[in-house]
């Protein structure tokens, strides 16, 4: 039972992203765009490391020692996590949120729900059900495959982003980034 709960939940997370992809880009007639390209980089870097991470959990020097149920309930715990703070991070922007960067007509600094506590908690979400995958696979391997390099691409894609609000919501902006943390409260 757990297992088919836990590939639910991995199966929900990638339809959810293209589904997202789909309905949430930015078009160009009430705002300007600042992707730079971070989107696709972000996507291939998400193939690639999704695909290296499911063949390296068959490499047996990096599996875990643990029980698969708890491997399973970590697994599904952080996939769950991750989504739902991610979604949550998504409704609370509203229709600011875009899958590019893009900055609309009477774009608004949020500074409430969970973005009171981390400036982009989408992305934290999305890391920590990339971690939860990781977990689902079994393997050490896998997860550094998942983690490092989609980290590293999302943060080459905040940076993009910060630019283009600091650039245009200026130093309310810049306040907002002085007291929060990136992506984990009081940390990072």
């Amino acid at each position: 039972m757990l297992v088919t709960v836990v590939w639910i939940a991995v199966m929900a997370f990638p339809a959810s992203e293209v589904l997202l992809a789909i309905f949430k880009r930015a078009g160009a007639d009430d705002t300007a765009l600042a992707d730079r390209g971070s989107l696709r980089l972000l996507w291939i870097v998400i193939t690639l490391s999704v695909t290296a991470a499911v063949s390296l959990r068959f490499v047996h020097a990096g599996h875990f020692r643990a029980a698969t149920t708890i491997t399973d309930s970590v697994a599904l715990s952080l996939v769950l996590a991750g989504l739902v703070l991610r979604w949550v991070a998504i409704l609370t922007l509203g229709r600011l949120f875009t899958v590019n960067v893009a900055i609309h007509t009477g774009h608004a600094l949020v500074d409430r729900g969970v973005y009171r506590y981390v400036r982009h908690p989408s992305y934290s979400g999305l890391l920590l059900a990339f971690l939860g995958l990781g977990v689902f696979y079994g393997s050490w391997l896998s997860i550094l495959a998942l983690v490092v390099p989609i980290a590293l691409a999302i943060l080459n894609r905040i940076r993009k982003e910060e630019a283009a609000l600091l650039d245009a919501l200026g130093e309310p902006y810049g306040e907002y980034c002085r007291r929060t943390r990136r992506l984990v409260p009081g940390v990072f």
